[in-house]
């Protein structure tokens, strides 16, 4: 018998009716925003006016459509090219920290990896600021010392990948290392008592094992720089990227039905990585 289930009847509604309380607390904003994309009005809001696909594809204003604006293009863009940089960085990184973690004793190893957990539960404002600050300050260095210019430590691209770097690597090791802690090392020693060098196992025996793994936290990464804005608002330049040009948008204009359109073309590119991500996971079934 499962003791975790309610048993009674009363119980087993009441938890019924939890979960779906909670998956309806979840999912009902998505599908408000969801809805007003399709909406034919200038405002996210009702009355309903008529369907339309106008806030994807239209072509002049004032139900100028996502795919026909040039600002949140180029966000996109540049959000697409910081995720690309931030998660391979990453998961090149996180590999190596899993291996140190995992196979090595060193000392001073403990804390370390308490110094590569801190990132996570330090707020993404108080970090974003402190890279500036930081880089600020040897930039300002440079510049009275030696008389030239270190433009990449000024708000821009290199300080947005520098800032979403520093915690989203503590995700990408701590998924990796949870695979290779669970890998079989006799294989290695197996190949290697056959033959194989050091570089050749891991290759083909270590990284094909993790490759799953690997592939999850390129996901994760990808998803947690594309959707990041507290540390990116702080360290943004004039490459913005889309979280912060949606947010100047509403800022400036207000909401408008092209950001629902935009978030529900987002959702469903997140939704379809999940998805890719679950099922690279999925052990594949041996051939009788």
């Amino acid at each position: 018998m499962n003791v975790a289930a309610p048993q009674s009847p009363l119980l087993r509604w009441i938890y019924a009716g939890y979960v779906v309380a909670f998956f309806l607390y979840l999912a009902a904003p998505l599908a408000a925003a969801a809805v007003f994309a399709f909406n034919d009005s200038l405002f996210p809001a009702l009355p309903w006016q008529g369907f339309t696909l106008d806030w994807f594809f239209g072509a002049s204003a004032p139900k100028l459509g996502m795919f026909y604006d040039r600002r949140l293009m180029e966000g996109l863009w540049n959000s697409l090219l910081i995720g690309l940089i931030v998660s391979t960085l990453t998961v090149t990184v996180g590999t190596c920290n899993a291996f140190l973690f995992e196979r090595k004793q060193f000392p001073g190893k403990s804390m370390l990896y308490v110094l590569m957990i801190v990132p996570l539960v330090i707020p993404g404002v108080i970090l974003g600021i402190s890279i500036l600050v930081f880089a600020s300050m040897i930039a300002n260095g440079v510049e009275e010392w030696f008389g030239f210019e270190w433009d990449f430590l000024r708000p821009g691209m290199f300080l947005i990948v520098l800032g979403q770097f520093s915690f989203i690597v503590t995700i990408t090791s701590l998924v990796i290392a949870a695979r290779l802690r669970k890998f079989d090392v006799t294989l290695e020693e197996a190949a290697l008592n056959l033959g194989a060098s050091r570089l050749r196992v891991l290759l083909t025996v270590t990284l094909p094992y993790l490759m799953p793994a690997l592939f999850s936290a390129f996901v994760v990464s990808f998803l947690v720089s594309f959707e990041n804005f507290n540390t990116t608002l702080m360290l943004v330049g004039s490459d913005a990227p889309l979280t912060i040009t949606m947010y100047d948008r509403m800022v400036k204009v207000g909401s408008t039905p092209v950001l629902n359109a935009v978030s529900v073309f987002l959702m469903i590119g997140s939704g379809l990585l999940a998805l890719l991500s679950i099922v690279v996971q999925r052990p594949k079934e041996k051939s009788s």
